[in-house]
This record gives structure tokens, sequence and C-alpha cells, in this order.
């Protein structure tokens, strides 16, 4: 199996396992602080985290995404445009906003490129290889 196609299964489980996280509902069953925090920025910080690695499926054919911060980048900058748009009434990923949401789409990019960063440490497959661009 080729590397990129190991990457892409990997980066595929990530998602399920983000998504199975929203279906189950992080800190619903928990007291009512911790079940406001979870429902008011999990998704903030998930969303974020769970973009930056599906640019990295496209980033052996698009060579400007190879670069961790362009990714993070993109992915920042997509969030806090829509989290601006709800301030001026345009209800894109929400309705309401809320500055704090723009500081934890930072955390969950950071944490994005911290794992991206890791995963070259621990997967010798996750660093791309200049022969599959």
């Amino acid at each position: 199996m080729k590397s990129n196609q190991k990457k892409k299964y990997l980066i595929i489980g990530i998602e399920i396992l983000l998504a199975l996280m929203h279906v189950v509902g992080i800190g619903r069953n928990s007291n009512e602080p911790m079940f406001i925090l979870s429902a008011s920025y999990f998704s903030d910080l998930a969303l974020p985290f769970g973009f930056y690695f599906l640019l990295m499926i496209s980033e052996n054919k698009v060579a400007i995404l190879q670069k961790w911060w362009v990714k993070a980048g993109i992915v920042f900058l997509m969030a806090t445009l829509a989290e601006v748009g709800q301030f001026f009434g345009f209800y894109i990923l929400g309705r309401t906003f809320n500055p704090i949401d723009i500081i934890v789409y930072a955390a969950g990019v950071l944490i994005a490129s911290f794992v991206d960063w890791l995963f070259t440490i621990v997967f010798k497959f996750w660093k791309m290889e200049n022969k599959e661009i």
C-alpha cells in the first residue's frame, strides 16, 4: 500500500472519529457547566481540526498545501470569515456571533498542526516524499 493511501485512510479515520464525537455529544450527559462548554465550543475546535486534515488529502496535487502554515491559514481564515459573517447576519456554520469562537478556531488549527507534526514522528508514511507529488 502506498504511503499516500495509508495517510488518506488515517485522515478518514480522524474524520469518522470527529463525526462520532458529534453524534455521541461529548459532554451531553455531564453536569450543566460542562455541557454548556461542550455544546458551545466543541464544534469550534473540532471543525477546524478536521478541515485541516481534509486539506492534507489534496496536498500531493496542490503543492502549496504541503506547508502546514498554508493549510492552517486557509482553515483559520475560512472559519473566521464565517464567524464575522454571523456578525453581519450571514448565517454560515451558525447563527450567533461570538468573538471567543475565533480564539477556539485558532486553537483547533494549532492542535491540528501539532498532531500533523507529531504524526511525522510516529508514522513513517506521514511525511510526503517528493516522488509522490
